[in-house]
This record gives C-alpha cells, structure tokens and sequence, in this order.
C-alpha cells in the first residue's frame, strides 16, 4: 500500500498525517476561493486543511464552529466587526464561532493555508456570504 492509499484509509476516522505532503498537494491555482481536504470526518467534528487562493468576503457558518491554525501565509481576517481587521501568520489560531461574521480580506503572502477543526462537522455547503452576490457554497470550496 502507498502512503496515499494508506492516508486515504484512515481518511476519515484517524491516523498520522503528514501535513507537509498534504500541502504540497494542493494546486498552484483553483477555480473556487478555496480547496479543501477532510483528514477527519464525523457528525461531531471534521478537521481539515484548506488553501486560499483569494480575498474571502464576509461569511459565516450555521452549522459549526470553526478553529483555524495558520500553517503558511500571511493575510489579514476579521471577526464581527471590519474595523477590527487583523493580521495573521504562521502559528496564529483564528477562532469563528457559529454564526459569527468573519473574512480574509487580504492576502499579503502565498500560500495560505489552514488546518481547521470544524465542531460539529462543516459540511461543504455551510457557508453564507452576507452579500449573495459575493459568493456561493459552490463557488466558495471544493475538495481536492
């Protein structure tokens, strides 16, 4: 069995991952504002790692909360309130929770890239852009 066949046997309940492997994975570009891949993947929690390619508009989520830890990149978010947009670099841990309005409305270094911890799971479809024109579920991710 290859590593991938093996990573992807204990895709959804559990194991050892090598993040680095998993970020090399991932496309210099995307045709969403994001991709993703599920590491884990259970009604009480998904933990993922996911890639930005481009400014995030205002959003939220209704069924989970959402934990990020920065990998790489650097950017600037915010959280309920635009005035108090922030940066964020490797090591930081960015915490949205349910239904709280958040963005990236800056990327200032490529790649960024998150390992997220989603309470309960985050289904691919949980995402609300406050302006619909900004944005659709299928157009804001897809998994790689």
């Amino acid at each position: 069995m290859t590593d991938e066949e093996h990573l992807m046997t204990l895709n959804r309940t559990g194991g050892r991952f090598d993040l680095n492997r998993i970020v090399a994975a991932f496309p210099h570009t995307a045709d969403t504002m994001l991709l993703d891949t599920y590491l884990t993947d259970r009604p009480e929690a998904s933990i993922r790692v996911f890639r930005i390619y481009r400014d995030v508009p205002p959003h939220y989520h209704t069924q989970c909360d959402e934990v990020l830890h920065v990998l790489s990149g650097e950017g600037t978010f915010w959280i309920d309130d635009p005035a108090e947009e922030a940066p964020f670099v490797p090591g930081h841990l960015l915490v949205f929770p349910r239904r709280a309005v958040h963005a990236v409305p800056r990327i200032l270094r490529d790649p960024v890239i998150f390992l997220a911890i989603d309470t309960p799971r985050r289904a691919p479809d949980d995402v609300v852009f406050v302006d619909p024109a900004e944005g659709t579920p299928s157009g804001f991710i897809k998994s790689i």
